[in-house]
């Protein structure tokens, strides 16, 4: 009987450090996943310099400068803030804001312009 109920504390034993391992395992990432993104971001660094080494203007410029710095931001919020691995709940708390700030500054920038040429029309600024 005693050696019966060893086993079972062993058996008992050995799988509360299997699941510990587990656990413990399922919260550690792949040191390849932030070597992978470091180099991403290393080559997405590299395409901003060119836009100003190849001398490009206007709206393609501003246009590449941002889609880099998004790229950029987006690839160290995901994987080095580690949101990629977080709930959706937080993932919105954190990302939502900062969009709904971004439509309101494009419904301000609309809005100032509609009020701009009003005035220039009531008022015949620049005549």
């Amino acid at each position: 009987m005693a050696h019966v109920e060893s086993q079972h504390a062993q058996g008992q034993r050995a799988h509360g450090q299997h699941a510990h391992g587990q656990h413990a395992h399922g919260q550690q990432h792949p040191l390849g996943i932030y070597l992978w993104i470091w180099g991403l971001l290393f080559v997405l660094s590299t395409f901003s310099y060119l836009v100003d080494y190849f001398h490009l203007h206007g709206l393609l410029r501003w246009s590449l400068i941002l889609l880099f710095m998004i790229l950029k931001a987006g690839l160290i919020v995901a994987v080095f803030m580690h949101m990629a691995w977080e709930r959706l709940a937080l993932i919105y708390a954190i990302l939502v804001p900062p969009v709904l700030i971004l439509v309101f500054v494009a419904l301000m920038t609309l809005e100032s312009d509609y009020t701009f040429l009003t005035r220039e029309t009531f008022f015949g600024f620049g005549h």
